[in-house]
């Protein structure tokens, strides 16, 4: 079993920044990949980023060069700095742990999901 706790989320304003935290804990040596989420209001859950056990990333087009994620082995903790942040990028971001190596551990069928946390951007 993982664990996995967000953290950084907040309210500001188009153009700033945040970073978001994801602490993983449990059988944490069990993980593939670690990849953030966002599902806002209405709308469908996307995948936002994604960073593998080697330390490869990937991101969505949305995104791409205004988002980075990152990993701090030694806290098992999965970062993503979040800037020039959008009205759009408003949602609740969840990151989420794929305890598989097949298929691809950065895609859509994650194991183990946090509770989220609330990125708001004003306008």
């Amino acid at each position: 079993q993982v664990q996995l706790v967000e953290s950084g989320g907040g309210l500001v304003q188009a153009g700033g920044s945040l970073r978001l935290s994801c602490a993983a804990s449990g059988r944490t040596f069990s993980i593939y990949a670690i990849g953030w989420f966002r599902k806002a209001p209405g709308k469908e859950r996307e995948g936002v980023s994604c960073i593998y056990s080697d330390g490869r990333t990937k991101y969505a087009d949305s995104v791409k060069g205004r988002f980075t994620i990152s990993r701090d082995i030694a806290k098992n903790t999965v970062y993503l700095q979040a800037k020039s942040l959008k009205p759009e990028d408003t949602a609740v971001y969840y990151c989420a742990a794929d305890g598989s190596s097949w298929p691809d551990p950065c895609g859509d069928d994650m194991d183990y999901w946090g509770k989220g946390t609330q990125v708001s951007v004003s306008s």
